[in-house]
C-alpha cells in the first residue's frame, strides 16, 4: 500500500509539472507559415495580415507560460481557444477559395494544388490544437486539477481503457500511470480524422467533439476529391 501511494504521488507530481510549450508552439508557426505562402487568390486581406495575428496572439501566450503550461487564467484561455478558432476559420475560407478556384473553367494547376496540400495540413493542425484546448478544461488544467475535479472528457483515449490488459499495457494507462493526453495525441487524432475520414483509436464523447470532428473530416474529404479530381484532369490533358 505505502509503494503504491508513493508511485501515485510520484505520477501526481510529473503530472503536475506541466505540458511543454515546444510542440503546440511550433504547431501554430508551422500553421502561419503555411496560410503565409499561399496563393494570392486563397487569402482573406493582406498576405502577412493573418499569420501576424496568430503570432501575436502566439506571444501572449508564450508570457503566461513561456516554457511549461502551468498557469491558466481567463483571458489566457480565451486567447488559446480564439488562435485555434482563427486557424481553422481562416483555413476554411481559404478552403472555398480553393473549392472556386479548382472548378473555375481555367484554374492555374500545380500551385492550386500544392494549395490543396497546405490547406489540409492547416486543417490538421488548427482542429488539434482546438482539440487539445477544449478537451477535460483544456492543457493546463489536464496536468494540475486532480482527475475527481477535471471537466468531463470530450475524448476517450486508448489509455483510458486499458488499465485491465497485459502488465506491460497496463502499466501506462490512465489509471495505473496518471497518463494524460498532450498535443501530440490530439493532434494525432486530428491527423487520423482527416486521413480515415472518421474516428479510428480514439472516440468522441460529447456533441461538440463530434461535431467538430465531423466538420474536421468534411473539410479534409473535400480537399482530398478536388486535389485528386484536378490531378486526373491534369494527367489527361
Amino acid at each position: 500500500m505505502a509503494a503504491s501511494r508513493t508511485r501515485r504521488r510520484r505520477h501526481e507530481t510529473r503530472s503536475s509539472a506541466g505540458e511543454h510549450r515546444l510542440w503546440p508552439t511550433l504547431a501554430v508557426v508551422v500553421a502561419a507559415l503555411a496560410y503565409a505562402v499561399l496563393p494570392e487568390s486563397l487569402l482573406v486581406g493582406p498576405r502577412l495580415a493573418i499569420p501576424a495575428v496568430e503570432l501575436v496572439l502566439l506571444g501572449a501566450l508564450l508570457v503566461t507560460n513561456p516554457r511549461r503550461l502551468v498557469r491558466q487564467t481567463r483571458w489566457s484561455r480565451g486567447i488559446s481557444i480564439a488562435l485555434a478558432c482563427l486557424v481553422i476559420a481562416t483555413n476554411l475560407l481559404a478552403l472555398a477559395m480553393l473549392v472556386r478556384a479548382l472548378t473555375s473553367s481555367k484554374p492555374d494547376g500545380m500551385p492550386l494544388l500544392l494549395a490543396g496540400m497546405q490547406v489540409w495540413l492547416t486543417n490538421v493542425i488548427g482542429f488539434g490544437l482546438l482539440y487539445w484546448e477544449l478537451d477535460r478544461g483544456g492543457p493546463v488544467a489536464r496536468h494540475t486539477v486532480a482527475r475527481d475535479r477535471m471537466p468531463p472528457a470530450d475524448w476517450r483515449f486508448s489509455q483510458d481503457e486499458n488499465q485491465d490488459t497485459v502488465v506491460e499495457v497496463a502499466s501506462t494507462s490512465s489509471v495505473r500511470s496518471n497518463w494524460r493526453p498532450e498535443f501530440v495525441d490530439y493532434l494525432y487524432v486530428s491527423l487520423t480524422n482527416s486521413s480515415a475520414f472518421s474516428p479510428t483509436d480514439t472516440m468522441p464523447l460529447t456533441a461538440r467533439a463530434k461535431m467538430l470532428m465531423g466538420l474536421e473530416a468534411t473539410a479534409a474529404l473535400l480537399t482530398s476529391l478536388l486535389v485528386v479530381a484536378r490531378a486526373i484532369g491534369a494527367l489527361g490533358q
